[in-house]
C-alpha cells in the first residue's frame, strides 16, 4: 500500500464474507466504507476495526439497501463527496433461497432474491463504474461475490443459483467493457465459509442423491484473505475467477 489511503467499498458488511473482507482490507490499509442494511451490525464492525492496532485506518458506516437504485445512487454520491474515489467495490451482498419449494413461492419471494443479488450487484457496479471511469487517476477493481452455485446447484436452490448464474454473466461483460477505463472485474466463488448463510451446512444439507449430510466449512476470515490478494494486484494483471472452498466439500466429482 503506498502512503495514500486507498478507498474501498464492501456491500453486506455487517456479517460474514463482507465483514470478514472489511476486517482484511482494513488490516491491508484500505479506509473502508461498510454498506449493508443493518445498522447496529455495521456499528459494530467499523468500532472492531477501529480498536487494532494503529495501522489499521478508519472506518465509516453507510446504512442502504442495494436493491434500491436511488439509494445506491445517494451512497456514491457521498462517497465522492466525502473521498474522492473509489479504488476498490467488493460487491457482495446478497440473500439465500426463500424457504420451501420454489412450486410454492409467490411473486414476492422471487424478486427479493433477484433485487438483492442480481439487481443490487448492477446498481453497485454501475455507479462504480461511472465513479472509476471518471477520476484521476482512472479505474480501480471491483471484486463480485459470486457462488459455487454460479457453477453447479444444490437442491432447491433456484433462485439463489439463478442469480448466481446471471453473477457471472454480469462479470464477464463489466471485465470486458472494463478494458477501455482500466476497471478490472473479477468475481471470487466462495464454497462452505463459515456465515449466517451457510452455518445450516454443519448440520446437515440435502445432497443432490436425496441425502442429508453435514458438510466442512472453512473460516470466513480465509476468503478475507483471498479477496485481499486479488485486489493487491496492478490494474493491468486481473483474476477474472477466484475459487476457494472446503477442501473436503462434494463439489469436485460425483456425490
Amino acid at each position: 500500500m503506498s502512503a495514500l489511503k486507498k478507498i474501498a467499498l464492501v456491500t453486506g458488511a455487517g456479517s460474514g464474507i463482507g465483514k470478514a473482507a472489511a476486517l482484511a482490507l482494513a488490516k491491508d490499509g484500505y479506509t473502508v466504507i461498510l454498506a449493508g442494511r443493518r445498522e447496529e451490525r455495521l456499528i459494530a464492525v467499523a468500532e472492531e476495526i477501529r480498536s487494532k492496532d494503529g495501522n489499521y485506518p478508519s472506518a465509516v458506516t453507510a446504512v442502504v439497501d442495494v436493491g434500491d437504485s436511488e439509494a445506491v445512487k445517494g451512497l456514491f454520491a457521498d462517497i465522492q463527496e466525502r473521498f474522492g474515489r473509489l479504488d476498490l467495490l467488493f460487491n457482495n451482498a446478497g440473500r439465500g433461497n426463500p424457504p420451501g419449494a420454489f412450486t410454492d413461492w409467490d411473486a414476492g419471494q422471487w424478486r427479493e432474491v433477484v433485487d438483492t443479488n442480481l439487481n443490487g450487484m448492477f446498481f453497485c457496479l454501475q455507479q462504480a463504474f461511472r465513479m472509476m471511469r471518471d477520476q484521476h487517476p482512472q479505474g480501480g477493481r471491483i471484486i463480485n461475490n459470486g457462488s459455487l452455485a454460479a457453477y453447479s446447484p444444490r437442491p432447491n436452490s433456484i433462485a439463489y443459483t439463478a442469480t448466481k448464474h446471471a453473477v457471472t454473466g454480469l462479470t464477464k461483460a463489466a471485465s470486458l467493457d472494463g478494458r477501455a477505463f482500466s476497471i478490472a472485474v473479477g468475481q471470487i466463488d466462495v464454497g462452505n465459509a463459515m456465515s449466517e448463510l451457510a452455518s445450516r451446512m454443519a448440520a446437515g444439507v440435502p445432497q443432490a442423491n436425496g441425502e442429508l449430510k453435514a458438510e466442512p466449512l472453512i473460516d470466513a476470515s480465509l476468503v478475507g484473505q483471498a479477496v485481499v490478494y486479488m485486489a493487491s494486484l496492478p490494474l493491468e494483471a486481473n483474476i477474472l475467477f477466484h475459487t476457494i472452498m472446503a477442501t473436503n466439500m462434494p463439489f469436485v466429482g460425483r456425490g
